[in-house]
């Protein structure tokens, strides 16, 4: 949506936590026609059947939507939702169109939520094929938005010279960027490091209480950055020989394309994927896809024997397909076509 030039956006984040203070803060403008607020905590994160705690956290943080909304002087504004829980904030908020986009299966929320907020919107988009065909009987009007990239970004036409995260490994590394998930399968990796102490693994990304992690931060060749900005992840997946990305174990049927893989693609490097026993490759003429441990390794051994004119600009056409700018623009013509825009 920020790429919607000719529009004023006011994007509200969630609370880090229950001491999160931030949104006391005035709002940031982090783009002209885009200001960013953050919401408040849930002061008492209470399931829904205690109904009247359970309202009055939600009438608080539709309050305060309203209040920035009325000093921007938005009247009758789109509503871009994300969440099902945002269903209950509709009842207040005063808005002339709104929109559920659905990126991922919100296993642990309640169906009830989703179908009303589906069934709400004037418009949904979906992530993928098998969550539009999920939310079709609640919603005649859902079009298909797969995830993009910020192909400027990823594919070095913002930078010139890149610096050198890792100046003292000189021998093959593997990378990963994104969140360790709790539920994140990181036996593959483990089951490579060990087999391959030669090659060096980078884990950039926040860390979550992830069982196989205290057994890959004892082995010397892999290495975990941490979380950094944005605009530094290019640094480390250019400095990566192979790009690798390996499963959730809570969505062994998910078929949404993660942005990560698109980022990947930008850089032209090759990419190792690991995939469920019935799951449909995904690109699979620019993406080495494994189902075990062994064919993981087996994978990352022929992608670092790759020539490298091999498939490289092969990969960054798919990844350029999917450049925001270009999303920003299906979404504008949808937006213009339902009148919502």
């Amino acid at each position: 949506m920020s790429r919607l030039r000719d529009t004023q956006i006011l994007y509200f984040s969630p609370a880090r936590d229950r001491m999160d203070r931030s949104f006391r803060q005035k709002g940031k403008k982090v783009r002209p026609n885009v200001t960013v607020y953050t919401l408040p905590p849930l002061l008492l994160p209470v399931e829904e059947r205690y109904s009247h705690l359970f309202r009055m956290d939600h009438r608080r943080l539709g309050r305060f939507v309203a209040e920035k909304a009325a000093r921007h002087r938005f009247s009758a504004p789109l509503l871009w939702v994300t969440s099902p829980e945002h269903v209950h904030l509709l009842d207040h908020l005063e808005y002339g169109g709104l929109v559920y986009d659905c990126d991922r299966e919100w296993a642990d929320l309640s169906p009830d939520w989703e179908g009303s907020l589906a069934g709400a919107a004037d418009l949904v988009f979906a992530a993928s094929p098998q969550l539009r065909d999920r939310l079709s009987p609640c919603s005649a009007n859902i079009a298909l938005l797969p995830n993009g990239v910020n192909y400027p970004l990823f594919s070095g036409q913002d930078t010139a010279l890149r610096p050198d995260p890792l100046p003292h490994i000189t021998g093959p590394v593997l990378g990963r960027v994104g969140t360790l998930w709790e539920d994140l399968d990181l036996s593959p990796l483990l089951f490579a490091a060990l087999e391959r102490p030669d090659w060096t693994f980078v884990l950039l990304g926040r860390e979550e209480d992830n069982p196989l992690l205290h057994r890959l931060h004892r082995l010397p060749n892999v290495i975990f950055p941490g979380p950094c900005p944005l605009s530094e992840v290019p640094d480390w997946l250019y400095r990566c020989d192979v790009l690798v990305d390996v499963l959730r174990l809570d969505r062994p049927y998910d078929d949404v394309i993660p942005s990560r893989l698109y980022e990947y693609l930008s850089t032209g490097k090759p990419v190792v994927s690991m995939l469920w026993p019935d799951q449909v490759e995904l690109f699979p003429d620019v993406v080495y896809s494994a189902h075990s441990e062994e064919e993981f390794l087996q994978c990352c051994q022929h992608a670092m024997g790759e020539a490298h004119d091999f498939v490289f600009q092969r990969r960054r056409t798919h990844a350029s397909a999917a450049a925001w700018s270009d999303r920003a623009g299906q979404v504008a013509r949808i937006l213009a076509t339902t009148g919502l825009l």
